[in-house]
């Protein structure tokens, strides 16, 4: 889930969409006039329903901002909800990469009382690149993400997930594809890795040592709606299943649940910006 704190991540989608919309008094008719100078800026956000943290059984409401740009002259592509905020540098027959940005999971004793003595994590940012690749166009895609963490030292991930697009009409478009999550040493005994020192002053989790490698296998199902030439509104839910040391950790085990799902709402308005 990713997420920052639920309040204040809900005021800054707030604050976002009021942003959005006094923007879109200006630009409330469809997008279809432009030039190679022209870029088109979506905004939105998003409220998810999921894990307080990786590995929580514990759910909670969070929220964040969204954020797309394209040239005017670049076709819209279809997107999955958990797609992170990125830039197409190269696009070659169906194959695309380009720099990825994300948001990392935060955790501390405010979301479970029985954390007690561990360390917390803050919410972060990460960043890297994105690969994709569209087998069927407009309709299958492969898409990779491998991401470091910039600022809360919770090492690497790599993603991947397949999606299968099928629009119903001109205004409703579904979605739904498999994923799979990797990380590496300092990933994982960030998230779920006990220090000895830590299982003394929490006194009831044992050490536990989290190596690299799988961390879930899941599911991602989304149906997007155009309200308008501009205004599109999503639902979307996504299931995965901790594996590996992600399983197995007693932050897992013992306090929370291997099954974690995540549920949302996202409302984005595209506009034009020209230079």
């Amino acid at each position: 889930m990713r997420n920052c704190d639920g309040i204040t991540g809900l005021l800054t989608v707030i604050s976002v969409l009021q942003f959005t919309a006094s923007v879109a008094q200006a630009s409330e008719t469809p997008i279809n006039t432009g030039t190679s100078t022209t870029w088109i800026v979506t905004l939105g956000g998003s409220v998810e329903h999921g894990p307080k943290f990786p590995g929580s059984k514990h759910d909670g409401l969070s929220a964040m901002p969204s954020f797309d740009v394209r040239r005017f002259d670049t076709p819209d592509e279809n997107s999955a909800p958990d797609d992170n905020i990125d830039y197409g540098l190269i696009d070659i027959g169906g194959f695309e990469i380009g720099p990825v940005l994300g948001l990392r999971d935060s955790r501390s004793q405010s979301d479970d009382a029985r954390l007690e003595g561990m360390h917390p994590v803050h919410w972060g940012v990460d960043a890297g690149v994105f690969m994709q690749y569209w087998a069927i166009p407009d309709h299958l895609r492969f898409r990779s993400e491998t991401r470091q963490a910039v600022s809360n030292g919770s090492g690497l991930v790599v993603d991947f997930g397949a999606d299968w697009f099928k629009p119903l009409g001109d205004k409703l478009l579904f979605s739904a594809g498999p994923r799979l999550s990797v990380g590496n040493g300092v990933y994982m005994q960030k998230y779920f890795g006990i220090s000895s020192t830590e299982a003394a002053r929490n006194g009831a989790l044992p050490a536990f040592d989290a190596q690299s490698g799988l961390k879930s296998i899941g599911f991602t199902a989304s149906a997007a709606y155009d309200v308008s030439p501009t205004w599109t509104l999503q639902l979307y839910d996504r299931f995965d299943r901790l594996t590996g040391d992600a399983a197995g950790s007693p932050i897992t085990s013992k306090l929370g649940s291997k099954n974690q799902n995540v549920t949302g709402i996202s409302l984005s308005k595209a506009f034009n910006v020209s230079f």
